[in-house]
């Protein structure tokens, strides 16, 4: 069984690109996989490998400069969910596009996952899903609001759009691991918005702790990652990624007559070529030839 760990942490790194070599040279040598994102702001990703690999690569990180309290959350894999391994140097580490968002000054009111509840069923309150329409369409909190973005990047406009909607209510944002709110909870601050909340340790906090016969959560939460979805405890969920747009497919989808594998599904059979389709059709042929060898196929990677 491998160990999954997504982190993040803000901090400031005055020479990120000095950090860059000697993390990817210790994942490599410890055998983890997965990406991992620097930039001044911080560091951010999802990692995998064995518990020795990941322990040294922890320890690693919590030795780079403010990294000492850093928090991550860990799951598990029966096989590794990552390709490869990537660092990659990135203006921010999670991108909004907002210059004067900064989660280091100030960010909302950290709510403990065994108190979400209580919080989101309260009627003065307003429950915003920070992720992507794709992610919300596989789970979401019940009442939760979607902002139908296919980017954070458009969050920013979005609640521009629409703040008059939540005139004289609370706002409880959530997203998969927390770095999402961390940037939104700022961002809203600054907007005036003096009462925002934020699901602490995120969606995979609260499948990790919350009992399911207590759970407010419906349907599974999407990962970066093969497993594609997690659901309660954790577990790797039902649903699959598309070959050709990546959004995931459930166990109807993979039923429907527009669902071929590794080349499209229901949501996307209309935004391609044929062209393209005969591509995604060779791309497949090579990854099945490569696992009846028992071989990885870097065009399996998520």
């Amino acid at each position: 069984m491998l160990t999954v760990c997504a982190l993040y942490h803000f901090t400031r790194f005055d020479d990120p690109s000095a950090l860059r070599g000697p993390l990817l040279d210790l994942c490599t040598a410890q055998g983890v996989k997965g990406s991992l994102l620097l930039a001044r702001e911080g560091i951010n990703g999802t990692i995998a490998g064995t518990r020795q690999g990941i322990d040294a690569v922890l320890a690693h990180v919590r030795g780079l400069p403010g990294c000492g309290d850093l928090e991550w959350k860990e799951s598990y894999a029966a096989s590794m969910p990552f390709g490869r391994m990537k660092v990659k140097l990135k203006r921010e580490i999670v991108t909004m596009g907002v210059p004067d968002v900064d989660p280091k000054a100030k960010v909302g009111h950290y709510v403990d996952a065994h108190d979400w509840n209580a919080l989101i069923s309260a009627p003065d309150v307003a429950v915003i899903d920070t992720r992507n329409d794709y992610e919300y369409a596989i789970g979401t909190f019940e009442g939760a609001v979607d902002p139908g973005t296919h980017s954070f990047t458009e969050f920013p406009k979005w609640w521009e759009e629409n703040r008059d909607r939540f005139h004289n209510k609370r706002i409880a944002m959530f997203c998969t691991g927390g770095i999402r709110c961390e940037k939104s909870t700022n961002f809203l601050l600054s907007q005036g918005i003096d009462e925002v909340f934020h699901l602490k340790g995120g969606i995979l906090k609260y499948l990790e702790v919350v009992p399911q016969e207590d759970s407010l959560w419906k349907g599974e939460c999407f990962v970066f990652d093969q497993r594609v979805s997690v659901g309660h405890g954790l577990v790797p969920g039902t649903n699959e990624s598309c070959g050709a747009c990546r959004r995931a497919v459930s166990v109807d989808d993979r039923k429907h007559p527009d669902y071929e594998k590794g080349v499209c599904c229901p949501q996307c059979k209309s935004e391609y070529s044929e062209a393209d389709r005969a591509r995604f059709r060779e791309r497949q042929k090579q990854m099945d030839l490569a696992a009846k060898r028992g071989q990885a196929h870097l065009g399996a990677e998520v």
